[in-house]
Order: C-alpha cells, then sequence, then structure tokens
C-alpha cells in the first residue's frame, strides 16, 4: 500500500484528518528531507527514507521498493500531493511497471488556499496555477500560459516564483502579463505559509516587489474586479448587494 500525503502548507493545524490518519497507518515514511522537518511529530518510531531537492523520481521508486516487501509507505508532500506534488509521479511510475499495488492519494491544503486565506478572499472568481520553474517545463510554454491567463482574465496564482538560479523569471513574467493586467491590479505575496515565518503583502502590480520572493512564497494576481479593503484582498463573485 502506498499513501500519497498532502501535508498542507507547514503548521500542524492545516493538516487534514485523513493525512494525519494515513501517516498513523504508515510504516514507513519517504520524503524530502524539509517536509520531512514538519511532521517530525507524527511519525516517531517509524523507518524514516528521505533526500534531497530534485530527487523526485529516487523517493517514489524507494517508496514502490518497500511497497512490493508489504510494507504500508506514505510518500509526503507540502500542499496537496497532487498539484505540483508527489502523486502524479507515483501513478505514472506504477502505471508504466504495471503495479498490482495500491495507491491511495490524500489531499492536502495547497498555498495557494492557504495564502489567500490570509490575503482575505482573492480566490472567489475563476484562477489558475503556474508554475514558473522551467526545469520541467520550457519557458516559452510557460511564457503562452500567462499570456492567456492574463488576457483572459483569471486571477493567477504564481507557483516556483523565484530562486537563486531564476532570479529574472518573476520580472518577466510580470512584464508579460502586463500588457493584460492594470497597474493598480491588486497583488498578494505570502512567504512561507503556515510556518514560523509567515509573512503577508499587498502592494499594486506596478509595485511589485520581486526582490522579497522566494521559492517559499506564493504570488496572487488579481483580475479587473478584485479589490482592497483594510488590508484583505478581494475577488467579486457577482453577486448584487
Amino acid at each position: 500500500m502506498i499513501y500519497v500525503i498532502g501535508i498542507g502548507p507547514g503548521a500542524k493545524e492545516t493538516m487534514t484528518l485523513e493525512a494525519v490518519r494515513a501517516l498513523e497507518e504508515a510504516e514507513v515514511i519517504v520524503g524530502y528531507k524539509t517536509y520531512i522537518h514538519l511532521i517530525e511529530d507524527f511519525i516517531t518510531g517509524k523507518e524514516v527514507l528521505k533526500n534531497g531537492m530534485r530527487q523526485e523520481v529516487d523517493r517514489c521508486k524507494m517508496a514502490v521498493e518497500y511497497a512490493r516487501a508489504g510494507k504500508k509507505v506514505a510518500v509526503v508532500s507540502s500542499g496537496d500531493s497532487g498539484i505540483y506534488g508527489m502523486a502524479g509521479l507515483v501513478l505514472e511510475l506504477a502505471a508504466k511497471e504495471e503495479m498490482d499495488i495500491p495507491v491511495k492519494v490524500v489531499p492536502g491544503i495547497t498555498a495557494s488556499i492557504a495564502g489567500a486565506s490570509l490575503l482575505g478572499a482573492p480566490l472567489m472568481h475563476d484562477f489558475c496555477h503556474i508554475s514558473l520553474s522551467d526545469l520541467l517545463t520550457p519557458w516559452e510554454v510557460i511564457e503562452k500560459r500567462l499570456k492567456l491567463a492574463a488576457e483572459a482574465d483569471f486571477v493567477i496564482c504564481l507557483y516556483n516564483p523565484r530562486s537563486k538560479g531564476r532570479s529574472g523569471h518573476l520580472e518577466k513574467a510580470f512584464q508579460i502579463m502586463s500588457e493584460f493586467k492594470e497597474p493598480d491590479t491588486p497583488v498578494g505575496i505570502v512567504k512561507d505559509v503556515g510556518r514560523p515565518e509567515e509573512k503577508k503583502v499587498i502592494l499594486k502590480y506596478k509595485d511589485m516587489d520581486y526582490e522579497s520572493v522566494d521559492m517559499t512564497t506564493v504570488v496572487i494576481i488579481g483580475n479587473k474586479s478584485t479589490f482592497t479593503h483594510k488590508e484583505m484582498m478581494i475577488t467579486p463573485r457577482g453577486y448584487l448587494l
């Protein structure tokens, strides 16, 4: 048995009961070392296999190996396991190898939802997620998605917005979207949501602070209707008040 568990953005309070119970059931825990640290209180006495960044395939193969040996294995992801997490990779591997091992995907609260709750209600109308990481997706594809999402007036949630190796990607993204986003469009920046260093900022599109953003940040860009009130970011659903 393999559980693919979304552990939420970082705080114990934002883990689902289903995730906690799946961790209790599991005998072996597999995950990125930073995420393992976040759930140490739930995995005492269990066998733990952890490694670093860009070793996702290795983690999945380890999980499969232990599951084939009859162990109950939990593969953990931050946020939701099915949103830029490990669920797809585990299921791809299961399909490729035609494994006769049950896989249970356990959902979690993803960064955009947790971040939106801190900002107010920016996701009340149609929105999309776009990752700015071009490690697995060509930048040309990302540019096209940014342009079309902005043109369609989606609220846009940017994942993996900026890193040391991709320091200019976020600014390029804003340049691409500026054709369709007004200068006064509200933008919410939430860093380390659910963790001790948690911080939020709401500013205008034209005033975007790129330097304050890193890989633990989610950036939420409003649509044409989004406004701010008392440090809250609000996207109307369309109700008549």
